[in-house]
C-alpha cells in the first residue's frame, strides 16, 4: 500500500481529525480557563447600578447552589470575579436600596471558563 493511500484512508483521516480537534479544544480551554466572571448591573431604567452587590454561587454535587463570594459594582455598574472554579454558577444581585434582581444561572462549557455577560443583570426598581 502506498503512502498516499494510507494518508487518505479513513482509518488514518478520522483518528487524525479527532486528535486535531482534541488538541485544539484543549488549547482553547487552557487559554480561557482563568475563572473570570464579569458583567454589568443596571437599574430597570437602564442606568448603571452603582454600589449594587453581586453574589456568586457555585453548584455542588447535590444540585444546590452555595455562596462562594460577593463583590460590589463600581460607578459604571461593572463587576468582576476572578476565582470561579465551577462549570455551573448563579449570579444574584442586590441593589443599593436592598431590592433583589432576578438570579441568572450560567452553564459553562468547562470549569473555570472565563465569561463576560452580554446581557446586564437588572436590579428591581425602587417603590416610590
Amino acid at each position: 500500500m502506498s503512502t498516499r493511500a494510507i494518508l487518505t484512508s479513513r482509518f488514518f483521516v478520522v483518528p487524525a481529525i479527532a486528535i486535531a480537534t482534541l488538541i485544539a479544544w484543549n488549547l482553547y480551554v487552557a487559554a480561557h480557563a482563568h475563572g473570570e466572571v464579569s458583567g454589568k448591573v443596571v437599574r430597570a431604567d437602564g442606568a448603571p447600578a452603582r454600589g449594587a452587590t453581586v453574589i456568586l454561587y457555585e453548584r455542588n454535587l447535590t444540585s444546590h447552589f452555595l455562596e462562594k463570594t460577593r463583590t460590589t459594582t463600581d460607578a459604571a455598574g461593572e463587576f468582576r470575579f476572578k476565582d470561579n472554579r465551577s462549570h455551573q454558577i448563579r449570579l444574584d444581585t442586590i441593589g443599593p436600596d436592598g431590592r433583589q434582581g432576578q438570579p441568572r444561572i450560567l452553564r459553562l462549557w468547562f470549569a473555570a471558563q472565563d465569561v463576560d455577560l452580554r446581557r446586564p443583570l437588572v436590579v428591581s426598581p425602587s417603590k416610590n
